[in-house]
């Protein structure tokens, strides 16, 4: 019962935990969103009073009526700058022209700079801003000006239609770089996860590997020992037998345990490194019928090397024991240079085969091998009913 009532006490501890920190989130959530609504709000009544405020301070006693109904109109056409920027804009431009919304259609230009660059209504929208500080209301008032205030005003008007586009560009161009920013750190990702999957692809492959290549030798050579203790009438032969299939359990066993503890150690390692020099031990266990050459082959090779070329005349024996008993083989390894040769051959089988699990995986792992290393890897049937194993790899690390 107590064990019950602990089980319960936990659950409800982490189900509080959990209804707290989703409330934390929730409400912080809610306070972005509310942000997020507001900040544009506010920044639209700011824009729209500040203009109008400009109109107030600017307006004369005895003005036009339709003056500062313009003027006020252009005002509250702010509060659609954001969905309507260049309609906003022309709203602004009359009471500009025969009023004193100057602010108003600045504000309502830089909106339109803003959100679009420059296409080409910014630059009517700025033509029009400064043809209206250029040219006065009423008309016969402009038409009285000297050249000099003809040309203060266009200069003037320069900096009236300039400014709101300097800015409402560098706003959109800081937008622009942020968001390819975004778009960039989104990619990165996507690519350090590409790599990431390849890493993990490449380790599965080296794993799958490296397992098929320690166990599959000794497995075959358990299964046909097996096969043998089977039909064996003798009982000395039969204990013998069995003494080898010990053996080769228990060395099948201490080379997977050597592997999972690379495994779970996490060193950079590919598990057991056999190497040319332990190919003698190896023919002389494999009860296949070898001929082994060995000539040319440099006294220090590439650890990677070495036991790739363990590993090779190892499948290759392993398959010549599976599909072909009975069969001579005939190793030969030169060194060539900068590279080493392996061809690994073998006769038609003299007796028929024990049918035995295969996947095809070993010549697989044996073609990745030499292409991770810079090398090559073919196999092709013989005339007389064999096979023949060609590799070679570079011997310079």
């Amino acid at each position: 019962m107590s064990t019950e009532g602990l089980s319960i006490g936990i659950a409800v501890g982490g189900a509080k935990t959990a209804e707290r920190t989703s409330g934390r989130h929730g409400a912080r959530w809610e306070v972005l969103t509310r942000r997020a609504t507001w900040a544009p709000l506010a920044l639209d009544a700011a824009a729209i009073l500040l203009a109008a405020l400009d109109v107030w301070l600017v307006i004369p006693e005895k003005a036009e009526p339709y003056s500062i109904y313009l003027s006020a109109f252009a005002c509250l056409a702010l509060a659609a700058r954001r969905w309507l920027p260049f309609a906003v804009v022309l709203g602004t431009v009359p009471g500009f022209l025969t009023g004193w919304s100057q602010l108003a259609a600045m504000i309502a230009l830089g909106m339109l700079a803003t959100r679009r660059q420059t296409h080409w209504q910014v630059w009517v929208g700025a033509a029009l801003v400064w043809a209206c500080r250029f040219i006065q209301w009423p008309l016969s008032d402009f038409a009285q000006l000297s050249w000099r205030e003809h040309v203060l005003d266009a200069i003037y008007g320069v900096l009236v239609a300039g400014m709101p586009i300097a800015i409402g560009l560098l706003i959109g161009a800081r937008a622009q770089l942020a968001q390819k920013l975004v778009e960039l750190a989104a990619s990165r990702d996507r690519e350090q996860q590409l790599r990431d999957d390849a890493v993990r692809a490449e380790e599965r492959a080296r794993l799958a590997r490296e397992m098929h290549d320690v166990v599959s030798h000794d497995i075959t050579l358990i299964a046909m020992q097996a096969g043998v203790l089977a039909a064996a009438g003798d009982p000395a032969n039969a204990q013998q037998t069995a003494q080898v299939i010990r053996q080769l359990s228990t060395r099948t066993l201490e080379e997977l345990r050597s592997l999972v503890g690379v495994l779970r150690s996490g060193a950079p390692d590919d598990g057991p490194h056999p190497g040319i020099g332990e190919l003698d031990q190896l023919v002389r266990g494999c009860e296949v019928p070898v001929q082994l050459t060995v000539d040319s082959v440099p006294d220090q090779l590439p650890a990677k090397v070495s036991a790739a070329a363990y590993r090779t005349v190892q499948e290759c024996l392993t398959n010549v024991r599976k599909h072909a008993p009975g069969a001579h083989a005939k190793i030969v390894i030169l060194g060539d240079g900068d590279r080493l040769n392996i061809e690994v051959s073998n006769d038609g089988p003299s007796r028929p085969a024990t049918p035995l699990p295969s996947g095809g995986h070993g010549l697989t792992g044996l073609a990745e091998r030499a292409r991770l290393l810079g090398g090559s890897f073919e196999t092709a049937p013989t005339s007389d009913g064999g096979f023949r194993v060609r590799a070679t790899y570079p011997v310079k690390s």
